[in-house]
């Protein structure tokens, strides 16, 4: 006997083509609305800027033109004076920047308030807009991507990779870090691979926005099988945009080379056993607690699988240090470039 389904009860499953089509026309109403407002508030710090640099408007016109919206258009939010005057930085922070001005269009108010009001140069700007635009960052995500210095890290501290990894998937570097952050953990300071594992499981949304919008989820502790032996690797993902399995080993000491032995021996496995015709090679991932860049360089020398070796880190990095290292970076690269 079949149970007959109750109309719009939750487990109704006829209507989910409906209501894709319903949530759809939200998310583009909701991205209609943000850009006309963005366009708006473009206009307005287009017009107040002008009037200041012609010395027709101060500082007091822009308090009185805030208070003229307030009484006259009483539902009219997001005019207060210091808006008004984001409005006009917002403005003349993107007038120039023709090639990122665009993206800056696709953000919402807020998202475009942390990413300028943030940022300390051009670069850093452009940075964390393709990446918000690019991985639909929450403004929280955003915030802790700032709070995490991961511009500073992406130029000073880059993906330490294989040469196998670079030929076979030379946009990777584009794509893994050096260091991930997972303090949203709370792992205490001695934790073993269990409590890491488990986790990372349990904050598995927040592991994946840590990773990147293209990764997907395959399977922990995913079986292999060979020579009918059975292996375990630890965390199996898959990334659409370089259209092959990531395999994820984890490691709670510092990076031994060792290490890349099995892991080469997974992705073997991988790309034999489970590897679908249409699919890239496989690529390996060793996450560890710590590692010394020169051992790392040594190991992944002459290393024949593409993989890479990163940390991962339990608690966000002093910024003011990681900014002192991007001001060394700069002025080592100016040297370099008047010397040439």
């Amino acid at each position: 006997m079949t149970v007959p389904q109750v109309p719009g009860s939750t487990t109704d499953d006829r209507f989910n083509e409906v209501l894709a089509l319903i949530h759809s026309a939200r998310r583009q109403a909701v991205q209609a609305v943000n850009t006309q407002l963005i366009e708006l508030y473009w206009q307005v710090g287009a017009y107040i800027s002008r009037k200041m640099e012609k010395a027709e408007w101060g500082d007091s016109v822009v308090g009185q033109l805030a208070e003229h919206l307030s009484q006259t258009q009483p539902g009219l939010r997001g005019f207060t004076r210091s808006n008004l005057f984001r409005m006009r930085q917002f403005y003349e922070t993107y007038r120039s920047e023709l090639k990122v001005a665009p993206l800056a269009r696709q953000l919402s108010w807020s998202h475009n308030l942390i990413i300028f009001g943030q940022s300390r140069h051009p670069q850093e700007r452009e940075f964390y807009l393709r990446m918000a635009v690019q991985e639909k960052w929450s403004k929280r995500e955003l915030e802790r991507q700032f709070k995490a210095a991961l511009f500073e890290r992406s130029v000073t501290q880059p993906a330490k990779v294989s040469s196998v990894l670079k030929q076979t998937h030379p946009s990777a570097l584009e794509i893994f870090r050096d260091a991930y952050m997972v303090e949203f953990l709370d792992l205490p300071g001695a934790h073993g691979e269990t409590d890491l594992h488990r986790g990372l499981l349990a904050r598995l949304k927040e592991f994946l926005i840590e990773l990147g919008r293209d990764f997907c989820f395959v399977g922990s502790e995913y079986p292999l099988q060979v020579g009918g032996r059975d292996f375990a690797l630890d965390l199996l993902f898959f990334h659409r945009g370089l259209n092959c399995l990531v395999a994820i080993e984890l490691k709670v000491g510092r990076f031994e080379p060792e290490y890349l032995g099995k892991l080469g021996f997974y992705l073997e496995a991988l790309d034999r056993e489970e590897r679908k015709p249409h699919e890239n090679p496989a690529i390996g991932v060793l996450l560890c607690a710590s590692k010394d860049d020169e051992v790392v360089e040594y190991a992944l020398n002459r290393s024949l699988s593409p993989a890479l070796i990163a940390e991962y880190q339990v608690q966000l990095p002093d910024k003011q240090l990681l900014q002192a290292k991007l001001h060394e970076f700069y002025a080592l690269n100016v040297a370099q470039s008047e010397e040439g």
